[in-house]
């Protein structure tokens, strides 16, 4: 598994030509929208399909790209962006197939639909790429793990490019890993989120304020997060820095540590998750 940064010398997404079509635009598919345009992608070579536009996205036409137009106008794109919910997938995928041509990349960030259900549902023998983002891509730090088939050395190039404008990107060559991905980093948030909305209920009932709890519960999840994203040091280590021998923080680590404690919680969390989106891949 290879992670992809993007160089100094990378001209961002300044260079791209022809026609991109983002096929919906709720919070995720506008978080790649903003970081594309961030990155230099010209409005005008930009087409987005949404049957509810935000105001934010309304705005967004001033920067050229069009919105909603006739999918005839459309042919042969150079991208197609999916990131509409998998529940609709083959509804919505269906009126695409006249548009999407043998040169056209597919790029689909659905959760659950496999590159074989993607293929036959767009009729198509050409390039598709399944991607796994998570929600931190609204900040620009998120995670995203890619599978391609079928993608040329520069088309996997290009995808690479539009799904960094999120955050990091891995590439797999095993699609069936996609499930795990999904229940670690696509799920993941919300764990972490779980974490920090039980530490502030646990400090209230250690006699905490409840505003005081929080945002202390708040801070401290964020900003360990930061520390472990800057650090060079892995988990455990920071985790072994902040634990003095019979201090309080070893005292409740035997607690978490313990045999049902956190870490099996979390194994079974993910295990059930994985079977999820098994199961929604049919």
């Amino acid at each position: 598994m290879r992670q992809s940064n993007q160089s100094k010398g990378d001209p961002g997404l300044s260079d791209f030509s022809g026609t991109l079509v983002l096929v919906g635009a709720g919070k995720m598919g506008s978080a790649l929208l903003e970081g594309w345009l961030r990155l230099g992608l010209a409005g005008r070579h930009v087409a987005v399909i949404e049957p509810a536009p935000s105001p934010g996205l309304a705005a967004l036409k001033t920067s050229g790209l069009v919105l909603n137009p006739d999918l005839r106008t459309l042919r042969e794109p150079a991208v197609v962006v999916l990131a509409i919910k998998p529940q609709v997938a083959a509804e919505a995928i269906a009126p695409l197939r006249a548009m999407v041509g043998a040169a056209t990349l597919v790029i689909s960030i659905m959760a659950g639909r496999t590159l074989d259900f993607l293929s036959n549902a767009l009729g198509s023998d050409g390039a598709v790429v399944r991607a796994m983002p998570n929600t931190p891509a609204a900040i620009g730090r998120g995670i995203t793990v890619a599978v391609p088939l079928r993608a040329s050395g520069a088309q996997r190039q290009l995808a690479e490019r539009l799904l960094s404008a999120t955050g990091a990107v891995e590439w797999i060559e095993d699609e069936t890993l996609m499930d795990a991905v999904t229940a670690v980093s696509g799920s993941g948030p919300a764990y972490v989120f779980l974490l920090a909305e039980a530490l502030a209920q646990a400090g209230v009932a250690a006699g905490l304020p409840k505003a005081l709890a929080q945002k202390l519960a708040r801070e401290t999840v964020a900003g360990s997060g930061e520390l472990l994203h800057r650090s060079k040091l892995d988990a455990a280590a920071l985790r072994e820095n902040v634990t003095s021998p019979g201090g309080t923080t070893a005292a409740a680590l035997e607690i978490l540590m313990a045999e049902n404690g956190l870490k099996t919680l979390l194994e079974r969390a993910v295990a059930a998750a994985t079977a999820r989106s098994q199961k929604l891949a049919g």
